[in-house]
């Protein structure tokens, strides 16, 4: 039997409400970005779109809460994780492939280096919170 714990219990609310912000800012500024200006940094802007969709997952999965909505939750921190660490080392290294700033350049610099943190924030949390297994 399993014993789902909540994400979105105490703290994990605010770590909800920080994931829905960046959702929202990421996905609305790529969206801008793409109908506006994609010819000037088509990689930037299709990167940050790929950022505020694994935020909105993992709201909506940290949200949710349960054992199936945990597991999602975790592959969207680990990627989005990921995604900072690649993107961040990129943009410092290869400047002309990022002529303009996505949400996780220079590891989330234009964000207060939050985009770094946050991932390993709510893996944390995930720990915190993952599913128990009970004998019946």
């Amino acid at each position: 039997m399993e014993q789902a714990r909540k994400t979105a219990t105490g703290p994990g609310r605010v770590l909800v409400a920080v994931y829905a912000i960046f959702a929202l800012a990421a996905a609305s500024r790529a969206l801008v970005q793409i109908f506006t200006k994609y010819h000037e940094a088509p990689l930037a802007y299709v990167l940050s779109a790929f950022a505020g969709v694994v935020y909105i997952l993992a709201t909506v999965a940290l949200a949710l809460g349960g054992e199936r909505w945990w597991r999602v939750a975790l592959v969207s921190c680990s990627v989005e994780f990921i995604g900072v660490l690649v993107v961040g080392t990129l943009s410092i290294f290869d400047r002309q492939a990022f002529p303009d700033a996505t949400v996780w350049s220079v590891y989330g610099q234009g964000y207060f280096f939050i985009p770094v943190v946050l991932p390993l924030i709510g893996l944390y949390w995930l720990w915190r919170t993952a599913p128990k297994r009970v004998s019946a």
